[in-house]
């Protein structure tokens, strides 16, 4: 049986998706929580690192990650501009508490240099991770970042990044790189139907429509 282990990283969150002898771990979280993320790795067989999107608060430690685990770092050729800057993709936002985080995350972005990593698994719309032993699938869901993407377990959970956001409350991404391409990724999700939808920050809740 797949299970989905949740480790809460400050207010974001990595995931490792195991069947008892396999697992993938989903995005790396901030440098301060290196060693809690290691550490959950090490009990689960991990054979992968899959970045939901190259942002450093999901992104910072995959370098450090990967040498430890000697896994391969996997994620969309389309964010690896990010690797190297954050501010490659402009970001916006249209709401008031939407804009006190872009306004701390551009400060990060300036701030933060992630430690450079070379991705050598580029995931596409339907790749299957059966290969790491994880009955899953991609879904790409632009928006938030060109190279934001999902991954559906066993057509029973999805883990959306911040493809959706879940900080304050269940929404659509309160920051996005290109409004329509975020609107529709998050009728793409709803158009999933029944998931439990996992975010890169909050706790997670059952898919539901998320534009009325």
């Amino acid at each position: 049986m797949t299970e989905i282990h949740r480790i809460k990283c400050g207010n974001g969150n990595c995931y490792i998706i195991e069947n008892g002898s396999s697992g993938v771990l989903i995005d790396t979280g901030k440098k301060e929580y290196a060693a809690k993320v290691l550490e959950a790795c090490r009990g689960y067989n991990v054979k992968l690192i899959v970045l939901t999107h190259a942002h450093f608060d999901h992104a910072e430690n995959a370098a450090e990650i990967s040498e430890r685990l000697g896994i391969p770092i996997a994620m969309s050729e389309k964010d690896v501009d990010l690797i190297s800057s954050n501010n490659a993709q402009q970001l916006y936002s249209d709401t008031f508490l939407g804009k006190i985080v872009l306004s701390v995350s551009l400060k990060d972005f300036s701030k933060r240099a992630m430690p450079p990593f070379k991705p050598t698994v580029f995931l596409h719309e339907g790749d299957s991770l059966s290969e790491y032993g994880i009955d899953a699938r991609i879904i790409e869901l632009p928006g938030h970042t060109d190279g934001s993407i999902g991954i559906d377990v066993e057509t029973k959970h999805l883990i959306i990044g911040d493809a959706l956001m879940n900080m304050f409350y269940p929404t659509v991404s309160m920051l996005y790189h290109n409004k329509k391409e975020m609107l529709e990724s998050a009728k793409k999700i709803s158009a999933l139907g029944s998931r439990t939808v996992f975010f890169g920050h909050g706790k997670p809740i059952v898919n539901k429509q998320w534009i009325k």
